[in-house]
């Protein structure tokens, strides 16, 4: 790496640490009840219990699935050579919520047996490898039916993607009705995307694995340049083409798992973030890449920030799934008809 773009990523690095603090600083101090810094630093209750056991902990966790979506959404949009890839639409999400959805059925049949065991198997760790394990197998299987003729096109992917959560979609809500309310509740989670509070266990195995798939992410950055050439041209330059996709499938697919089993399917973060950041740092995977996570991560900590506090005067709180949603949408719809129009004017 040249010193100029050692520069650079040092520079977006910074930028981007810099906007996950003050994103998580903001909305530390920003709700219903006004929170002195000051006093919960001092040990004062209820500023300090306020802080730092419910705001402090949702923005970490809101960072942690921000930066797991940007992450994702980047590589995959560079192994499909589209820009219109992201965890959501390409159906990862809706898997990774249907894996982890099966767990908590099979931990509420089990606690009817055996309570202990019934509580083991809903822990995090066995919902975080359900979710691992569903975002791994939808994968494989939309890459596998989005292949025509032995080549992967990206069109068909992503129809099968958009398809295969709207099937998922549907099998969530019918299992909905073998469990109890409480654990009906819990599943609904799956498919709106809300930022919760979860407990210190619960962040820090999410947090591990997250953290190791984004990291194998930032290694594998710089053949991700090259496999954005295309297979041949990948190949021609020495890429282990099979190898790497498939490592690059299953990083992006456990950082997806693990965000989705800490917060539900949550869209587009890994669509706009990515796109907004490329048009800064360029479309070298080796900046953009680690750039896109942290401001992935800043992003989500401000979005549910903006969730919890925009509906506060009637008493409720949409789930940040809601507000990606939102914003996310039109986006997705701009970039499909900018897409279509240089198709069109590309034809002769």
């Amino acid at each position: 790496m040249t010193s100029s773009r050692r520069t650079r990523l040092v520079l977006a690095l910074a930028a981007g640490l810099i906007a996950i603090a003050a994103a998580v600083g903001l909305s530390c101090l920003l709700g219903p009840q006004h929170v002195s810094l000051d006093a919960a630093l001092a040990g004062i209750e209820p500023d300090r219990a306020i802080l730092v056991g419910l705001r402090l902990p949702r923005a970490v966790l809101a960072a942690l699935v921000g930066f797991a979506l940007a992450a994702a959404g980047t590589a995959l949009q560079a192994l499909l050579r589209n820009p219109l890839a992201e965890p959501f639409v390409l159906g990862v999400s809706g898997g990774a919520a249907l894996g982890g959805t099966l767990v908590l059925l099979a931990s509420a049949g089990l606690a009817s047996l055996s309570g202990p065991a019934g509580a083991l198997l809903g822990a995090a760790p066995p919902v975080v490898v359900g979710a691992i394990l569903g975002a791994v197998l939808s994968t494989l299987l939309v890459f596998g039916l989005g292949r025509i003729g032995g080549r992967l096109v990206p069109e068909a992917a992503l129809l099968v993607g958009i398809v295969f959560n709207a099937f998922v979609a549907g099998v969530i809500t019918l299992l909905k009705m073998l469990v109890p309310p409480e654990q009906a509740a819990r599943l609904l989670y799956w498919l709106m995307g809300a930022i919760g509070y979860e407990p210190p266990g619960t962040l820090a195995v999410g947090a591990v694995v997250i953290l190791a798939a984004v990291g194998a992410l930032a290694v594998l950055s710089a053949r991700l340049n090259l496999l954005a050439l295309g297979d041949e041209e990948a190949a021609s330059l020495g890429v282990d083409v099979r190898r790497v996709r498939a490592l690059v499938f299953f990083a992006a697919s456990a950082a997806t798992g693990a965000a989705v089993a800490l917060a539900g399917m949550v869209g587009f973060v890994g669509l706009l973030v990515p796109h907004l950041v490329r048009r800064v740092v360029g479309p070298d995977h080796r900046l953009l890449l680690p750039a896109a996570a942290l401001f992935g991560a800043a992003f989500l900590v401000l979005a549910d920030a903006l969730a919890r506090l925009a509906f506060l005067p009637l008493g409720t709180e949409p789930p940040v799934g809601a507000v990606t949603a939102f914003v996310g949408g039109p986006f997705f719809l701009w970039l499909l008809r900018r897409s279509t129009r240089r198709e069109a004017e590309a034809l002769p």
